[in-house]
């Protein structure tokens, strides 16, 4: 017997290990990507190289730690759809090379799901439900439990106990730097997964809206896009081409947000709005101390 059991045992070790070795089809077929999904031609253009020949047409202003270093990326156009990058452009290390952190991720999204929500569930209480004025049958001597009205929690159609009494408000604030830090670690992840991408400006040549689909189907930019500028009012032909599309939306760079950045699969930014995104959440890493509530015993003040 125990002879029968390591032989079945190191068969079994065997087939994993070489099944370890097989090609990708090996895979059992919930494990496997769809064939839609899978997109080699999004990985023809990697991360531009530290010799690159092209132009660095951004340097990060900001000042750089001494242990960090700049992150570079492509900087491409709208203007024709099968275009090669223009040039390169520095971006901060603090602001789009952060760590991962999906519970940051995950607090700053649930925030922005119920700070603005109100419950208006409301139940009527004994008091509020129609009839029950007399008790139903005298105290004693019918036999039946004590009851004093129709309408109490425990007859059908009474008044609701303990019900929900709206309105509600579920409005909370998350403190500044959780809500920087959830910003940060949404641009970096985007970067990071090469779904954040840089142009120098938001023209395009025409507003038709199918040129606009075709140049992020030939990009490989994804399902869905989310394009920001700083400007303070968007290219006309860009408003006209997004004006009917679902998948493509604007926002203004005051406006980013991190459920905007997850709900899209894309994210486009011009140099106008990366610089304006590092100035602002690397102000937030030099904030003045007292800008915050103190608690006693004023153990931070400067």
């Amino acid at each position: 017997m125990l002879r029968f059991s390591c032989v079945v045992f190191s068969r079994g070790a065997t087939r994993r290990f070489a099944s370890s070795f097989s090609s990708e089809t090996a895979l059992p077929p919930n494990l496997r990507l769809p064939s839609n999904l899978v997109d080699p031609a999004r990985l023809k253009r990697p991360p531009p190289s530290a010799d690159s020949s092209l132009p660095l047409l951004r340097e990060c202003d900001a000042a750089i730690p001494a242990h960090l270093s700049p992150v570079r990326t492509w900087v491409e156009t709208l203007e024709n759809k099968d275009s090669e990058p223009l040039g390169l452009a520095e971006l901060h290390p603090d602001v789009f090379a952060v760590a991962p952190r999906l519970d940051i991720l995950h607090t700053v999204e649930t925030w922005q799901r119920n700070y603005k929500r109100i419950s208006h569930a409301n139940t009527k209480v004994r008091s509020e439900v129609r009839g029950g004025g007399r008790k139903p049958w005298k105290q004693k001597g019918s036999g039946r439990a004590r009851h004093g009205s129709i309408r109490s929690p425990l007859w059908r159609g009474g008044g609701v106990s303990h019900g929900p009494r709206g309105p509600n408000s579920y409005y909370y604030m998350l403190p500044m730097k959780v809500r920087v830090l959830g910003l940060k670690v949404a641009l970096s992840s985007k970067l990071a997964q090469q779904y954040l991408h840089i142009v120098d400006s938001l023209n395009i040549p025409t507003a038709d809206s199918q040129y606009l689909l075709d140049l992020i189907r030939c990009r490989h930019w994804g399902e869905s896009v989310l394009l920001v500028d700083v400007c303070q009012k968007f290219p006309e032909n860009m408003l006209q081409a997004t004006a009917n599309l679902k998948t493509v939306n604007l926002i203004p760079a005051i406006g980013l947000n991190v459920h905007s950045m997850l709900k899209h699969e894309a994210i486009i930014l011009t140099l106008d709005t990366v610089r304006f995104l590092e100035e602002k959440l690397l102000w937030h890493d030099q904030r003045y101390t007292p800008l915050y509530p103190f608690r006693l015993p004023y153990s931070d003040f400067p």
